[in-house]
């Protein structure tokens, strides 16, 4: 800074100018990254990912700062520079770009609506009961994805680093609790975090969801679980299946319903938690635990990981096997089949599925959006329950990281998703009540007609007119509770 203000003038636009044309290429860069679907990178992976992730989650975001930066230049005449008006040419193409891909974040929730209508059927809101209606929405707050880090809600409480299990921080688990109470207690929402099955951490993933859940009446549980290497699968879904059985035990002490839990997660935390609905009551996988009921009531995987074998050759050599061998499950395939088998959502489809939503982005560049829709297809040809499959356009993996336009617009759909569930969930429970209060009343009725009778032989006789106009006093009661079932 201080050479640069012993320069002249002259020598200052300069060296303005060649910083704005930089940034002008990273930008135009960034911004191609995001548009254009990109496969077999290699090496380039990681830097590609995080390139298009961030320009295309806070396109508006990054074209706000690019204006204003181009408009301050413009009064220090930098743009006399050559250098800078290519600077300028660039970015005005990268402002395109950075439009076009807002306006696509734009129409999420088109392409959210038309999975829900398709997976869940065109009038799926009339199985919401009335009183959640409220709490449902069809818009975002610009507030909220113009500050995409900014979590915290107002009406909900943290509880955090609640031990679940044995191994210290990582069986650790937060609460995000509502203020408000509920009748019938919470359901339960518990997220999974992602990080290749070998990093991350709960306060890292899925905010934005939890914190909308919170704010709308239930309670969220983000687990930390063992990582790889130092652990080998099946330590994680052990891990995730161990704080299913605590939630079960100990949810209620919140406000939570233990009888009704949702299960989310993204990129690994998506394997995790479809396996683990696709799983309950595992025994294997539940050592100490075997008794608990570990079955969840919906899942909402994100770009997860669902077939460990590539049975299908989707990633072919982009595979991901080197690194499953070496640190994740730490057996090859020819060693341990049945494990590779038994850890791949894919293999453990069945009938008995609960109600599920896939999302996955068509631009994902480390999980490819070909490997959800071969789940789903095997998902809907299985399951005697609803699977919704969104297909967002554009979207990278880990989209819904922090606050975006796509990520709050995620937030909507997957909130009508869990109601819709649960509401169903309520409806089923309900079922069983009726038809055991219809069986019980028609006895009610019949020792009514008893007592009535006994009454009128007791009674002195009356005039026929009189017993005529007094027989409908003395009738039994209608039977009623069929119509209540």
């Amino acid at each position: 800074m201080v050479a640069l203000c012993r320069t002249s003038p002259v020598e200052q636009r300069s060296i303005m100018a060649g910083f704005y044309f930089f940034l002008s290429l990273v930008s135009i860069v960034c911004t191609w990254t995001a548009i254009v679907q990109a496969r077999r990178l290699y090496w380039g992976v990681p830097v590609y990912f995080l390139s298009a992730w961030l320009a295309g989650e806070l396109a508006l975001i990054h074209l706000l700062w690019q204006v204003a930066l181009t408009a301050m230049l413009a009064f220090t005449g930098v743009f006399a520079d050559p250098t800078a008006q290519i600077g300028l040419a660039l970015f005005a193409l990268s402002w395109l770009g950075l439009v076009y891909l807002h306006c696509q974040a734009m129409d999420t929730p088109l392409h959210l609506t038309e999975a829900l209508r398709e997976g869940l059927g065109e009038h799926y809101r009339a199985a919401i009961p009335d009183e959640r209606h409220g709490t449902l929405s069809d818009h975002i707050a610009t507030r909220s994805w113009l500050r995409p880090f900014h979590f915290r809600r107002p009406g909900v409480v943290q509880h955090r680093g609640i031990s679940y299990g044995d191994a210290g921080v990582r069986n650790e688990l937060d609460i995000y609790q509502p203020e408000e109470t509920r009748e019938g207690g919470y359901p339960v929402l518990l997220q999974v975090h992602g990080g290749a099955w070998m990093i991350g951490e709960k306060e890292q993933q899925g905010k934005p969801l939890m914190y909308h859940m919170a704010q709308r009446g239930w309670i969220a549980v983000a687990i930390n679980y063992r990582l790889s290497p130092r652990e080998a699968f099946p330590a994680h879904i052990i891990d995730v299946k161990r704080a299913i059985a605590w939630i079960r035990a100990n949810i209620a002490e919140y406000g939570g319903n233990p009888d009704f839990i949702a299960i989310t997660g993204g990129s690994a935390g998506g394997h995790l938690s479809s396996l683990a609905a696709l799983t309950p009551n595992r025994k294997e996988w539940q050592p100490g635990f075997e008794e608990v009921d570990t079955t969840v009531q919906a899942a909402v995987p994100f770009y997860g990981v669902y077939d460990f074998l590539d049975r299908n050759g989707i990633r072919e050599e982009m595979s991901m096997a080197d690194m499953l061998t070496d640190r994740v499950l730490q057996c090859s395939r020819e060693e341990n089949p049945e494990l590779w088998d038994s850890a791949s959502p894919l293999s453990q489809v069945n009938p008995d599925a609960p109600p599920m939503f896939v999302i996955h982005g068509t631009h994902d560049s480390l999980v490819w959006v070909e490997e959800a829709r071969a789940f789903v297809a095997a998902m809907r040809e299985q399951s005697r329950q609803a699977v919704v499959y969104a297909e967002l356009p554009g979207a990278q993996h880990a989209f819904e990281i922090f606050h975006s336009v796509r990520t709050d617009h995620k937030a909507n759909a997957v909130a009508k998703f869990l109601e819709w569930a649960h509401g169903q969930w309520l409806a089923a429970q309900a079922k069983p009540r009726a038809k055991a209060k219809a069986k019980v009343k028609p006895k009610a009725g019949a020792a009514a007609k008893k007592k009535a009778a006994a009454r009128k032989k007791a009674a002195p006789r009356k005039p026929a007119a009189t017993a005529v106009e007094d027989a409908p006093q003395d009738a039994a009661p209608p039977e009623s509770g069929a119509g209540e079932s």
